[in-house]
């Protein structure tokens, strides 16, 4: 957040609001020689700065002295929003109490909603959705908020989330879904999650790609436990490629290991009739894979 301002007593007024120094903010405002609504070069408020630095005594004097609550700065950002980064659910619920909307969003389609779902503020999303918060939010790639929470592991923000009716399957605009970002970061509590609550294990995205074939690529074992449990199928990609081929090509020896006790085949070719021994280097993972593919699994 920029703190540019174009006059002094402003610039006083700004570092009030960030340091919640309320005596002085009011001594400011109160002299009429500035505006409650001051802003700095990128459009940025006095109430924003509050908001974001979490002062409720100092966001109040600014609200009861006139300042726009709902005011979006350059970006689209507002009060509401820098509140909701941050997580502070004290100033948030001022806010609505005195009319602030979660319906602005920012140029890339950020709202408070996707912005507390990224950082994990529960409370915060508690409140928002209590407010009216749109749950079905947007980011201008197709991320939602249950989205960004997945992609973090934020499990009670999923929760909440999945209880106010998000779609557990809704992709972002290149074909990821939640559980697809959740195996991919390793989450496995959150890919439990969202099995349970149906989300789809097999579903591609526009590389063709599945959430077990990333994970294999990764190496995330327990992730990988979690799908399994929940569908004993290894998975054939559209090119050919299985989940053992993804452990290979990433390294991961323990991944093929595990792999291999779920009855991967080793001697299954992709589409250009290469093995999974074909794509790596790695004397461990061949050592494994070479007996089982000329001997049958043992």
């Amino acid at each position: 957040m920029s703190f540019k301002k174009e006059t002094p007593l402003a610039n006083a007024v700004f570092w009030a609001a960030r340091k919640g120094n309320l005596a002085l903010l009011q001594l400011l405002l109160n002299s009429g020689r500035v505006d409650a609504d001051c802003r700095d070069n990128y459009g940025t408020t006095a109430l924003m700065v509050a908001s974001y630095s979490g002062h409720v005594d100092c966001v109040r004097e600014l609200i009861m002295q006139g300042a726009d609550i709902n005011y979006q700065r350059e970006t689209g950002s507002t009060a509401l929003f820098f509140a909701a980064q941050q997580g502070h659910n004290d100033v948030i619920k001022l806010l609505f109490e005195f009319g602030a909307s979660s319906d602005f969003q920012t140029k890339d389609g950020g709202s408070a909603l996707t912005v507390a779902s990224q950082y994990g503020h529960g409370k915060v999303v508690e409140t928002l959705l209590k407010n009216g918060a749109n749950v079905h939010d947007q980011l201008s790639d197709g991320a939602t908020p249950l989205f960004l929470a997945a992609q973090q592991g934020h499990l009670a923000v999923i929760r909440q989330l999945l209880a106010s009716g998000a779609k557990v399957n809704q992709p972002r605009d290149d074909g990821t879904a939640p559980l697809w970002m959740a195996a991919q970061m390793g989450h496995s509590e959150a890919v439990k999650v969202l099995l349970l609550r149906g989300a789809d294990r097999d579903a591609d995205r526009q590389d063709g790609s599945t959430a077990l074939f990333k994970a294999a690529m990764k190496g995330h074992n327990s992730v990988i436990e979690e799908l399994l449990k929940f569908s004993p199928s290894l998975g054939l990609l559209k090119n050919g490629f299985t989940a053992l081929h993804a452990a290979v090509m990433g390294g991961n020896l323990a991944t093929v290991q595990l792999l291999l006790r779920a009855h991967a085949d080793p001697s299954l070719p992709n589409k250009n009739n290469e093995l999974p021994a074909a794509f790596t280097k790695s004397d461990r993972i061949l050592r494994v894979l070479q007996p089982r593919m000329f001997n049958g699994d043992s």
